[in-house]
């Protein structure tokens, strides 16, 4: 395994991925929308040193757009059938579709442009939610493209990155700066969905 993990090996391999072609870079980011279990920064480092930096992030940004709205569309238009009542009358699940409809997409925006959020959970709460469908693809598209030319860029030229001890310690370090960052929006905004709907609570009781 150590012998076949060299430089080389990752350029060739990176090279066959070069030959399958942009719109299989814009199908595997979209896959990942759907698929969250993907890693998603692997996907767009690929795609960076696969078609450049400036190609890369294009092309992973136009596949997340695509695959996050194409989740949010099937949430919205499948979220009230009687098989995904169980996931859609989840407790947290409701509380952030109240919240949402609350705040509307300014949290959402700054979630959508940190590459460990929960997008996953995101887009299928916002389908849920009454966010109107411009407005949500609006945030995607700018959520999005911060997110993956933050990613595309920490991760481009990785002969560089694999060869100089310095820039290896600073993209890891960009990389856990912005997972801790995210963490700490997420964390952040869950401890104000608590607090605002216990708010909206004693309001109506009162």
């Amino acid at each position: 395994m150590r012998d076949w993990f060299t430089i080389e090996n990752l350029e060739n391999l990176i090279e066959q991925y070069h030959l399958l072609g942009p719109i299989f870079g814009i199908f595997m980011t979209a896959l990942e929308a759907f698929i969250p279990i993907l890693p998603l920064v692997v996907i767009v480092v690929a795609n960076v040193n696969a078609y450049g930096i400036v190609l890369g992030i294009v092309i992973s940004w136009i596949g997340s757009v695509i695959g996050a709205y194409g989740l949010f569309l099937v949430s919205r238009k499948f979220g009230t059938h009687p098989k995904l009542q169980r996931f859609v009358q989840n407790k947290r699940v409701q509380t952030l579709i109240k919240w949402v409809d609350m705040k509307g997409l300014a949290p959402i925006l700054v979630l959508l442009c940190f590459p460990f959020s929960p997008a996953f959970l995101i887009n299928i709460v916002a389908g849920l939610s009454n966010i109107r469908r411009y407005y949500y693809l609006t945030a995607l598209v700018i959520g999005k493209f911060v997110m993956i030319a933050v990613t595309g860029g920490l991760g481009y030229d990785l002969r560089a990155i694999l060869t100089d001890p310095k820039k290896l310690i600073l993209v890891i370090c960009g990389i856990f700066l912005l997972w801790i960052i995210g963490k700490w929006v997420e964390n952040k905004l869950n401890k104000r969905v608590e607090r605002d709907l216990r708010a909206v609570s004693k309001e109506s009781h009162s």
